[in-house]
């Protein structure tokens, strides 16, 4: 189930596909970590972008409709009707393919900054024959446009920005009346030793190299990294000008959170 059914929720092949990264920009994270600028996501080798694509998915894939958008009061009715979902930080594209194939009366928006991704995205989405249902867009989570959105999705993004809050705030300005922002983020403990385990170290290990140097290279450089627990994910999201949070679920690899402004 870890290294040969892709399909499988533990497959982790796509992790190593990480690590080589990591072996091969070390040179330029060593140098962030004399100089302490950081080193941008598009800075990396193209392993990486890969690589979380194929570490991320099978998760998407086993829990993305069936736990997370289910546990979030409302959205499922409004994406089975027709809805406006925008999911920023799309990279290769992963989640907004399962949520397209799940929801078809529904428009999906992936935004990211990164070109090289975002045109992998488009042949994928076109590759699983939802390519007609999402437009996809280079744009940062503080400029992309704003078009009423009914949910505004994160996925294992929103740690690697340099200034979470601003994203949050530019959210808040494109959602309609009464949407939802979901933030999926790496599962964490709030205090350092409860995420001395397994999957702690992993997610400690990455961020080190790429998550937290990534934020450092932005604006703000808040530097939340890969395990910043539910107490500063809640401090971002209160900052941003959301009124409602609560944690809505989890799995040993992620969980997601409900923000509402209203």
């Amino acid at each position: 189930m870890a290294f040969v059914d892709e399909g499988s929720p533990a497959f982790f092949v796509g992790g190593f596909d990480v690590v080589q990264s990591i072996y091969l920009d070390e040179p330029k994270v060593a140098e962030a970590f004399r100089s302490g600028k950081g080193v941008g996501w598009h800075e990396h080798s193209k392993c990486l972008f890969s690589g979380c694509e194929r570490f991320f998915r099978p998760g998407y894939d086993a829990n993305l409709v069936q736990n997370w958008i289910s546990a979030l009061d409302g959205v499922e009715t409004k994406l089975k009707a027709g809805a406006n979902v925008a999911d920023v930080g799309c990279g290769h594209g992963a989640s907004t393919i399962v949520m397209a194939q799940a929801y078809p009366k529904s428009r999906f928006f992936g935004f990211d900054y990164h070109r090289p991704s975002l045109d992998r995205a488009a042949t994928l989405a076109k590759e699983a024959g939802v390519g007609d249902r999402i437009a996809f867009e280079q744009a940062t989570a503080k400029d992309f446009p704003a078009n009423g959105y009914d949910l505004v999705a994160f996925f294992d993004c929103l740690h690697d920005m340099g200034d979470p809050v601003g994203a949050g705030r530019h959210v808040k300005q494109t959602l309609a009346r009464d949407g939802v922002w979901m933030i999926i983020e790496p599962f964490a403990h709030d205090n350092l030793k409860d995420n001395l385990n397994t999957v702690g170290r992993v997610f400690y290990g990455t961020s080190t190299f790429i998550c937290t140097p990534a934020s450092l290279s932005q604006e703000v450089a808040l530097g939340l990294g890969a395990q910043a627990g539910e107490r500063r994910l809640r401090q971002v999201a209160t900052e941003a000008g959301f009124t409602r949070f609560r944690r809505a679920a989890q799995t040993p690899f992620n969980s997601g959170r409900d923000a509402r402004p209203h």
